[in-house]
């Protein structure tokens, strides 16, 4: 199947590494793109979310050409002003530092706001985003204290398969635009609103606000999840699989537990989070 002309006539052959067109994609596993304010997007379906997300946009694509055929229809929907650069897999792979086996990647940033948008999301963003959970109805889901990015991608994951309303990361969690934090994501973190950079101190108080109902999930929960009653609202609360939630903030929430066989003291967060959020998700 040969490409459109249209499409063939927008790729921009790519032949040597250090060609500074592709340098957003350089050593992509080593480098923190966070703080720059783009991120790394790898493979077909993360590119999906990708192309249409309202909240994200491509700056540009890095496509091996023995892949082109096969994406014709997604190339046909990046924006004309995006450009699409192709290459070889040995230099795609001198490029990124090791063998990108997807053969696809996007480089993406956050749209710019304006107006009064952006002097919203500069004073309430938090806010903003938990009064639009709470009218979306589904279960809210609260990370704290969550550095690893494989559960932090697969707690979005899980979260966008049972209908969450969306996902508040607190300061000591990991950025949900990491490279691998997004892959594992399967390209949710860029489709599923959230917020993240708030103090847990911060965020408790604004949930009562928005009128959540936040429940902890921890082995110490003084309740049965198998009992638990959904109700509208929930906020699930979610803290790293060392340390957990710290006690105070454990005091200020319903707590649940998952029942286990004896001798194993947790499991997962990410795999916790699933089986919370299935059932919520059922009794919808």
């Amino acid at each position: 199947m040969a490409l459109h002309p249209d499409i063939a006539a927008r790729l921009i052959q790519i032949t040597d590494a250090d060609d500074p067109r592709v340098a957003d994609y350089g050593d992509i596993r080593e480098r923190d793109r966070i703080g720059g304010g783009g991120f790394i997007a790898e493979g077909t379906v993360v590119l999906d979310h990708l192309l249409k997300s309202a909240r994200f946009r491509p700056t540009s694509l890095f496509v091996l050409n023995s892949r082109l055929e096969g994406i014709a229809e997604r190339l046909a929907r990046v924006p004309a002003d995006v450009p699409v650069y192709v290459t070889d897999r040995a230099v795609m792979d001198e490029v990124a530092g090791f063998a990108i086996h997807r053969g696809v990647l996007a480089h993406g940033v956050e749209r710019e706001a304006s107006g009064e948008e952006a002097e919203r999301e500069e004073t309430g963003g938090l806010a903003d985003l938990l009064l639009a959970a709470r009218r979306h109805g589904g279960p809210l889901v609260v990370a704290v204290g969550l550095a690893n990015h494989d559960n932090v991608g697969a707690i979005f994951r899980n979260a966008a398969a049972f209908g969450a309303s969306g996902v508040v990361l607190d300061a000591t969690s990991c950025h949900p635009l990491y490279r691998k934090a997004i892959r594992v994501s399967v390209g949710t973190t860029l489709t599923l609103p959230w917020h993240h950079g708030a103090a847990i101190e911060a965020i408790v108080p604004a949930l009562e606000v928005s009128g959540h109902h936040p429940v902890a999930l921890s082995p110490r929960g003084t309740s049965d999840l198998s009992g638990f009653v959904p109700r509208p609202g929930i906020a699930l609360l979610l803290g790293s699989e060392g340390r957990g939630l710290p006690e105070a903030l454990m005091e200020r929430c319903e707590t649940v537990r998952i029942a286990m066989a004896p001798g194993i003291d947790s499991l997962n967060v990410a795999t916790s989070a699933a089986i919370v959020l299935s059932r919520l998700y059922s009794a919808a």
